[in-house]
């Protein structure tokens, strides 16, 4: 069996999206300290060149690359730019993403299309920008899209965030299944409740308690608890595995 923290991908280039903070900025992290040159993305530049800085630290190689995933041209800049770089890009986290915490029926179509552009256009065109570019080069590739457990199981006031993550898990098998004679695996992680600069401040609530002792084991995920997945999809112990999603949830949707 393959410890998730003993792979190397040195050598390896992985290009991240939305890094500036959660999970985005973990991942960055973990991927250069498994050897991985990573180009780390946001809107938020002042945030990546700390990121960058943080990396460093370890002597691991980041590059911080301007994105706005809403936009091809941002995208297929970005995408020229890390490929320019640090070389031809072997790894695509697809991170970015927001949500829009309304019930259905206040949902405005401005919200809706930023929702919907940000989650799944976006890691729609990424992915192809990036997959284009391997099979071109004749080069095998991991492209990993980070879903949540709102994909496959109802999370209330988060109805236009649920639709666009199940979108993403059928995306995930759609190009994993025309990729798949090019060597691309393309494969989805499903998080569940996990404490994160963006969501602290409801589970620190009242209410944010009373929903986390809901849940079987009573308590959040931490980021961390996600490396295992990471690693594994990113690399050649992945090597078969593609078209599917890993729930780590700690069994917040059973």
């Amino acid at each position: 069996m393959t410890d998730a923290h003993t792979i190397d991908l040195t050598g390896k280039t992985a290009l991240i999206t939305g890094t500036t903070s959660g999970f985005g900025h973990h991942m960055a992290i973990t991927l250069a300290k498994a050897g991985a040159r990573v180009a780390i993305t946001g809107r938020r530049t002042d945030r990546l060149d700390a990121l960058k800085q943080e990396i460093e630290a370890f002597d691991g190689r980041a590059l911080p690359v301007a994105l706005d995933v809403t936009d091809m041209d941002s995208i297929k800049a970005c995408v020229e730019t890390c490929e320019t770089e640090l070389g031809p890009i072997d790894i695509l986290v697809n991170n970015a993403g927001m949500n829009v915490d309304q019930m259905a029926s206040d949902v405005t179509e401005e919200a809706y299309d930023t929702v919907m552009n940000t989650n799944l256009k976006g890691s729609f065109f990424m992915a192809q920008q990036v997959a284009n570019r391997m099979m071109k080069a004749g080069r095998p590739g991991r492209v990993i899209n980070i879903a949540s457990i709102g994909g496959h199981t109802v999370l209330p006031g988060l109805s236009v965030y649920c639709m666009s993550k199940a979108a993403i898990l059928m995306m995930t098998k759609s190009l994993a299944r025309e990729w798949a004679r090019y060597d691309i695996n393309v494969t989805a992680i499903c998080p569940g409740f996990i404490e994160t600069e963006l969501n602290a401040h409801w589970f620190a609530t009242e209410p944010g308690q009373k929903q986390v002792k809901g849940y079987p084991r009573r308590r959040l995920g931490e980021i961390a608890d996600l490396d295992g997945a990471l690693l594994m999809l990113a690399s050649d112990a992945g090597r078969i595995i593609t078209g599917t999603a890993i729930t780590i949830d700690d069994g917040q949707s059973l």
